[in-house]
């Protein structure tokens, strides 16, 4: 099982770590887009735009569905959990670390 986990979130990364897709990801944050409207705010073509859009699904970050003749993509909420697993192991940790840093540089103004 943890195999699986960690290929789902290996894929996962390998897709977000390109630029293409983070902004793809960022025009259809708030809801289901066109392929050829997120081609154009994203200034790619509509076949690289597919393609991308391709690897999303793939990796569980991207959904589609038929609307007549459309094809809708929204965010995968779901597909983002073992991304945001995996990084909120590292918060309690850096979050420790900030709250001294700001209560030690407070308590050096406060004297």
């Amino acid at each position: 099982m943890a195999t699986i986990a960690s290929a789902h979130l290996d894929e996962a990364l390998s897709a977000l770590a390109d630029g293409n897709r983070r902004s793809i990801l960022a025009v259809i944050r708030s809801g289901s887009r066109p392929v050829g409207e997120i081609a154009r705010e994203t200034g790619q073509s509509q076949q690289a735009t597919t393609y991308h859009l391709g690897v999303l699904r793939s990796a569980g970050l991207v959904s589609g569905r038929r609307s007549g003749t459309r094809h809708l993509f929204a965010v995968d909420t779901d597909g983002l959990a073992a991304v945001r697993a995996y990084l909120d192991d590292f918060w309690p940790t850096g979050l420790v670390a900030l709250k001294a840093a700001v209560e030690s540089e407070a308590r050096g103004h406060d004297v």
